[in-house]
């Protein structure tokens, strides 16, 4: 009996030293979140225990989707592919306004897959950052990573009294910011989860990087792309006769055919 007791402790003991290392890998191996929105989903909190809110836009603008759920995603673990299989689109321009009202530095995290379409250049939009600052430009989602794989964008700014500083350029700053998908011309702009972390990118928990097999795909994609449209589009039916195209034979037989004609000629005359 007590050495069955001494064991249930010692069970008890690694499980809880275990439960302390995962908060303190929680609270310190990653920043403060101001703020994280599970975008066209519900509430969710991740594997880094980040906790996403429900979408603030849901029945407002734009169209939530599910779709990405016919699919495994990439990059993830399965618990938090959910952020990814969940999305919200729009056929216009469309925005989150998020608060952000501490001087410091932060990092924007803007999470993407794309779930529907299979080749590149068919969905391709801008984002930016309070209506100003141009944050992603042409992005393309299946050209950087293919379909249905993980996608993040990570955008370090700074507040410091009413200003916001991004990629060299400022702005005035009224106490939140503003991200806005802007419509393009090819499909509809989408998101699939945002968040806003105190701190600088190394403080980001971020993907890991692509696998062989992932590049290998998306480098064949983009190949058969290509193929796909330098080639030339040829008539149907069958092919015409090349008339260069001759044997020997065919030149001699109008040769043969003369030759014939003038034997039975010539021997007539002779009889004459």
């Amino acid at each position: 009996m007590k050495s069955f007791h001494f064991i249930q402790v010692t069970i008890e003991l690694l499980f809880n030293i275990l439960c302390v290392l995962q908060l303190v890998d929680v609270a310190f191996g990653i920043g403060e979140v101001i703020y994280a929105i599970n975008c066209g989903g519900e509430v969710h909190v991740d594997s880094h225990g980040i906790h996403y809110r429900r979408d603030p836009l849901h029945g407002k603008v734009g169209t939530a989707s599910d779709y990405g759920k016919q699919l495994i995603i990439s990059r993830v673990p399965r618990s938090d592919q959910i952020l990814y299989q969940t999305e919200r689109y729009h056929h216009m321009t469309f925005g989150y306004e998020i608060p952000v009202n501490k001087d410091g530095d932060y990092v924007l995290i803007l999470k993407f897959c794309e779930v529907y379409f299979s080749s590149p250049g068919m969905k391709v939009f801008d984002v930016l950052l309070n209506g100003i600052h141009t944050i992603v430009s042409d992005l393309d989602i299946f050209a950087k990573v293919g379909k249905g794989v993980a996608h993040d964008e990570y955008i370090p700014f700074q507040i410091k009294g009413n200003k916001l500083s991004v990629n060299g350029e400022e702005s005035n700053h009224d106490g939140k910011i503003k991200v806005e998908f802007i419509k393009g011309y090819r499909d509809n702009p989408k998101i699939n989860a945002i968040y806003v972390m105190r701190g600088t990118v190394n403080d980001v928990p971020q993907l890991p990087p692509l696998s062989q097999g992932e590049e290998k795909d998306e480098e064949e994609e983009e190949l058969q792309t290509e193929k796909k449209s330098s080639q030339v589009r040829r008539p149907s039916g069958p092919r015409s006769p090349n008339p260069y195209e001759t044997d020997d034979n065919s030149t001699m037989l109008p040769i043969f055919v003369a030759v014939g004609a003038f034997i039975p000629l010539l021997f007539c005359l002779c009889r004459l």
